[in-house]
């Protein structure tokens, strides 16, 4: 046992004052035990922590409601803590260290009385990457010991490659009273620390997921030189059996999990699943590019989550193994005991409590689930899993793809002229905003790389940090734009999505090999309409024409709105980036 650890563990227990330890050692057995102690022992808001569900239906499901204030992450609550305020920017909040961890000692003092002190050791990333880090967490909450088990690697094998070292990604964490006033997540990327008080919510308590491997990661990735990225990772086999590997950026739900999982339309094409949600992407000794995702399981949206959309997650769902899968803040139907969610195949139930366990009215106006409810499962039961997925190495990425969801302006598909212009293009990513963070559903909110709540420094150094990335690799990838989501004028989508998706994959990968030609536009190089594979497919040739449609004095207003952008950034924003800025400006 390393000497750094346990005299850390004395310090957190000294300060929470828990009235237990319990080391974490990630079998099966402790699995259903912390089920156990969640549905028996532990309460949130005088619920159960877990209600068992239809296990004939959904093998070893549980449902968890969570306090009714904590179901999304919170932005205005979560702060980056250098010790120079320059290095957080104008992208994250900043607290001076010393302040920061004044606050949370008077927070945290006697906060875990009365409750279990579970202490997660885990590793993101294969044990035999020379790219995983150790990581050890400590938490008050058996939701949140079953959830790490289930999203990283946990336990025995996190202490084995630690051995005696003391070089650990520490993550302190506790429930707390779910009071918003005293709910804070703290990010120390100097220490490699992260502290989190007054959140069960994923994103706020899983601190291995968006606090360590993007917050705290992407500060180790500037000084290292490599990315921690908010992506996922797909392999797409061709009729041939060559596969191309994909790493690509979309906001929380705007169908990141729905591509990472994609059932393809066209014969002989299909997906293998690496990832759904983050990338570490390394220059391998090649000069290539390689991604791992140091997660084993997904956290995903339920809502719009069926059959029709993402097949390969409902069966993922379904499939049961030694791991649990956890369902929160879905709604219940009461008659079969099984989650139920909006846009679910089938008929709505007509017996259904909400996702507080209340009566649900239909008629009332009000959903069910809870627009961001979560399923949290193995990455192991994935039926389109990679045979690459525990490969140390990672894979090597051919393309990178930036999605946005714009029901008007950007084109269906588009490639950048070059790397700095596809940084670019990443930079000004902006996105109708969905349910996964608190703020007003619909608004058009700036989100770089889909980096913006995730970034653990400024955004102007990131930006830098991937054009010198750029300038390293010896056989960069292609870099694309990518919306599923534009409209017509009657507010229909143009592009049917999901698995047709996959035809714009296939242009994708085209363009890779030099099979097929583009078209230069103001914004990036466009399909011919030809060179897609319609056969098939419903929609016209004119519908077609729109989904590529540029509109000059559209794109003269976006561009105003991100100089504004831009500008919060002051020197830090590379002159790279404006000055693919003025070409785009004068072309237009």
């Amino acid at each position: 046992m390393s000497p750094s650890l346990e005299k850390w563990i004395e310090e957190c227990a000294s300060l929470t004052k828990p009235d237990q330890i319990y080391w974490c050692d990630g079998s099966e057995e402790e699995a259903h035990r912390l089920i156990e102690i969640g549905m028996y022992k532990e309460k949130i808001n005088d619920n159960p922590v877990f209600s068992e569900l239809n296990h004939k239906l959904w093998p070893s499901s549980y449902l968890h409601r969570s306090h009714p204030t904590d179901v999304a992450r919170t932005e205005h609550l979560t702060f980056v803590c250098h010790s120079d305020k320059e290095n957080a920017g104008p992208n994250n909040n900043w607290m001076d260290p010393r302040e920061a961890k004044e606050l949370l000692r008077k927070l945290s003092d006697g906060c875990m009385k009365g409750r279990t002190m579970y202490v997660l050791p885990y590793i993101m990333g294969h044990p035999d990457s020379p790219y995983s880090r150790v990581c050890v967490q400590v938490t008050d909450n058996s939701y949140v010991a079953a959830s790490m088990r289930i999203m990283t690697r946990m336990g025995k094998i996190a202490l084995e490659k630690l051995g005696d070292g003391g070089d650990f990604v520490r993550g302190i964490h506790s429930v707390g009273d779910f009071d918003p006033n005293k709910r804070f997540i703290m990010h120390f990327p100097d220490e490699n620390l992260v502290w989190s008080i007054g959140s069960g919510y994923g994103g706020n308590a899983l601190l291995g997921k968006k606090c360590f491997s993007l917050r705290i990661a992407s500060w180790l990735g500037l000084k290292e030189d490599w990315l921690a990225e908010h992506m996922i990772i797909i392999g797409v086999e061709d009729p041939d059996g060559n596969i191309t590997y994909i790493a690509a950026a979309f906001p929380s739900a705007c169908g990141k999990t729905n591509l990472a999982m994609l059932r393809s339309t066209l014969p002989g094409y299909k997906v293998w699943t690496i990832g759904d949600d983050i990338a570490w992407l390394n220059i391998g000794p090649d000069g290539r590019l390689y991604a791992i995702n140091p997660e084993t399981g997904f956290f995903g949206v339920a809502p719009g989550t069926s059959m029709k959309t993402n097949p390969n997650m409902m069966e993922t769902l379904k499939a049961g193994t030694f791991y649990p899968t956890l369902f929160t803040n879905t709604a219940l139907n009461v008659d079969t005991n099984e989650p139920w969610w909006e846009g679910m195949d089938g008929p709505v139930p007509e017996n259904i409590l909400d996702w507080q366990g209340r009566k649900w009215d239909k008629t009332g106006g009000n959903t069910a689930a809870h627009p961001n409810s979560r399923f949290t499962v193995s990455i192991s039961q994935c039926p389109t899993l990679s045979p690459e997925f525990d490969n140390p190495q990672g894979v090597p990425i051919s393309a990178i793809i930036f999605g946005s969801r714009r029901s008007r302006l950007l084109p269906l598909v588009y490639e950048s002229f070059s790397w700095s212009h596809g940084v670019f293009c990443g930079a000004r990513m902006g996105s109708e905003t969905t349910a996964a963070a608190i703020h007003q559903t619909g608004k058009l909110r700036r989100d770089p790389m889909a980096m913006i709540p995730f970034c653990g420094y400024n955004m102007g150094d990131y930006f830098a940090h991937w054009l010198n990335m750029g300038r390293k690799l010896s056989n960069p990838p292609k870099i694309f734009g990518v919306n599923w989501f534009r409209l017509d004028e009657d507010g229909r989508f143009l592009w049917p999505g999901f698995g047709e998706n996959m035809r714009v994959l296939k242009w994708i990968i085209d363009r890779i090999n030099n099979n097929v030609k583009a078209k230069e536009s103001p914004v990036g190089l466009l399909p011919y309409i030809e060179d897609l594979e319609l056969s098939g497919l419903n929609i016209s040739r004119e519908n077609m024409e729109k989904l590529f449609k540029i509109d000059n004095d559209e794109w003269k207003l976006e561009l105003e709105d991100v100089r504004s952008f831009f500008n919060q950034f002051g020197e830090k924003l590379p002159q790279e980036i404006w000055d693919e800025f003025k070409k785009l400006e004068s072309q237009l």
